[in-house]
């Protein structure tokens, strides 16, 4: 049997049972593990981290995920929608304050009057910026055409959760309806990528009935779907939703935080030359998480530059942190903790995705 830090040198080729025994590593193992992912994101993708500026500019949402703080049918939420000139001078912030690219976030909708706000405004920030910011859209499963029309108005990046693949794990967290249907999740992603975007993706960590293997499977499928980003961490329970009734059924907090660094490592191993993303689910649980996801293999990090009236009605999850922050203290902040990793801010970089350019 080979040694598990002779497998960590092996290259990208691992089996389910190598990743699923990188994934539950602890001690010494897992130190190796962590070293070995940070000598690859420099190795592949500098010792830059690259800052995008998060823009959560809607809570407004047609879909009911028995996981998410803003589903439709939480009445507790107070539901808001900036306004164009609010978005399109947030983006401008971060623009002058030189971060390379911003992230477009909001509650899936695609109706006509949205899909169109979004074009409007993706030609407005492209033309406000001289075309030097880039841009990152998170705004769900859209149609083929609505992906291509926002691409062709200078997104270019775009991220779309998986959160498992596992089809049982999955069913588990959505209702069975035509508004949440795993083929569509699938073939969403598939149209992204062929609509000329770098293509991101992700998972949740520590899920009810949630295991290693099916975390492995996670893994695998990020590689064979061949995405150029990923975001994922640990599940952090919203009391007001149907997934926060299964308390008992939980991963612990430190072993669902363990585990999303050895994801993180784990995928690095496996994809060196991705972008990968150091959740602020991650500082939910350890205040110093997004620093020790940088030296596990994350080189990418998100700033909420989200006006600070509406950050907390922006709750996927309880206890987010940075709710409280105005743009320039969560900006300061996380320049400092990316020094403390010992890592540069990528300023006034896109950060593309090395794998991208490479196919």
């Amino acid at each position: 049997m080979i040694a598990f830090s002779e497998q960590l040198q092996q290259g990208a080729n691992f089996t389910k049972e190598q990743l699923t025994a990188m994934i539950g590593a602890t001690g010494a193992n897992q130190t190796l593990l962590h070293q070995r992912a940070n000598e690859l994101a420099v190795k592949h993708c500098g010792n830059e981290v690259y800052l995008r500026g998060l823009i959560e500019f809607s809570n407004k949402c047609r879909k009911d995920c028995y996981y998410c703080g803003i589903r439709k049918s939480n009445q507790h939420t107070k539901r808001y929608d900036l306004d164009d000139e609010t978005i399109l001078k947030t983006a401008l912030y971060a623009h002058e304050n030189n971060l390379g690219s911003i992230v477009l976030q909001a509650g899936e909708r695609n109706d006509t009057l949205f899909v169109d706000r979004i074009d409007a405004l993706l030609q407005r920030i492209k033309k406000a910026t001289n075309g030097e910011l880039g841009i990152t859209l998170s705004l769900g499963e859209q149609s083929r055409a609505t992906y291509q029309r926002w691409f062709n108005s200078g997104a270019h990046r775009y991220l779309l959760r998986i959160e498992t693949s596992n089809r049982a794990l999955y069913e588990q967290l959505h209702p069975r309806n035509e508004t949440h249907d795993f083929e569509v999740r699938i073939e969403a992603l598939k149209n992204l990528k062929d609509s000329g975007y770098q293509a991101g993706s992700g998972i949740m960590i520590g899920l009810p009935g949630q295991t290693l293997e099916h975390l492995a499977d996670d893994l695998l499928f990020l590689k064979e779907l061949d995405v150029d980003m990923v975001g994922m961490g640990p599940y952090i329970v919203h009391e007001q939703t149907p997934l926060a009734k299964q308390g008992d059924e939980l991963w612990p907090l430190k072993q669902r935080f363990t585990t999303a660094l050895n994801m993180i490592a784990a995928l690095r191993l496996l994809m060196p030359d991705i972008n990968i993303a150091a959740s602020t689910a991650l500082q939910a649980i350890d205040p110093m998480g997004r620093e020790k996801a940088l030296k596990t293999g994350a080189n990418i990090i998100m700033p909420n530059i989200t006006p600070a009236t509406n950050r907390k009605d922006y709750l996927l999850y309880d206890n987010k942190p940075c709710t409280d922050e105005s743009a320039d203290d969560c900006l300061s902040c996380l320049n400092m903790r990316i020094a403390l990793t010992g890592r540069e801010s990528g300023l006034k970089a896109w950060g593309d995705s090395p794998h991208f350019f490479k196919k």
